[in-house]
């Protein structure tokens, strides 16, 4: 692939991956002090099942949604965002997020190995400095065989942070996040949030 098409790609993926943390630093900078976990028993989580996105993930609350057009050199694609913010008091994470967005054919895919790891190391490049936040940690993973990175970003003076599992399946680019603060870095919250995330 000409690096022409791969910085185009990478536009588009940073549009689904990147802007919906724009949103919580904004909240984040006067309510970022969280104390103890979330009690699954008190707060159950509910299955949430998408046909169009073809996905299905636990969630500990009901997702806002919206789709939005992006226009693009590849093409006009539609950009889905799934946002959950949990105001309880003694909520583990304050944001929960599933992004996706598909790519026509013939631009990237599950199958683009070389492609794919010039995108995903990009996005994330461009991720950490959206929020003007740095990089504690990344790894290769994979879904059903499928290609993945996971990554953290810590923000905001290392008051927050966001936690990043992001996939390509086949055309289809997904993103699935967590924001919270320095105190619930580590939480069950996140792990059952991104452990329950399969494709259909």
């Amino acid at each position: 692939m000409e690096m022409k098409l791969v910085q185009k790609l990478l536009i588009v993926g940073l549009f689904c991956s990147v802007l919906p943390v724009l949103v919580p630093a904004q909240i984040l900078r006067d309510t970022f002090v969280r104390t103890s976990a979330e009690d699954w028993r008190v707060h159950p989580w509910k299955e949430y099942k998408s046909i169009e996105g073809k996905f299905q993930v636990l969630t500990p609350g009901d997702f806002d949604k919206a789709v939005d057009s992006v226009y693009t050199d590849i093409g006009k694609l539609a950009y889905h965002i799934l946002i959950y913010n949990n105001t309880q008091k003694n909520a583990e994470n304050l944001f929960y997020m599933i992004t996706f967005c598909d790519y026509p054919p013939g631009t990237i895919h599950s199958d683009s190995t070389e492609l794919l790891k010039d995108f995903f190391d990009a996005s994330i490049d461009q991720a950490i400095k959206s929020v003007n936040g740095e990089l504690a940690y990344q790894n290769d993973i994979t879904l059903k065989g499928f290609p993945g990175k996971l990554w953290r970003i810590n923000y905001l003076r290392g008051e927050a942070l966001i936690k990043t599992r992001a996939f390509m399946v086949g055309n289809r680019f997904y993103t699935i996040q967590t924001v919270t603060v320095k105190d619930m870095a580590i939480n069950a919250a996140s792990d059952r949030f991104f452990d329950s995330f399969i494709v259909l």
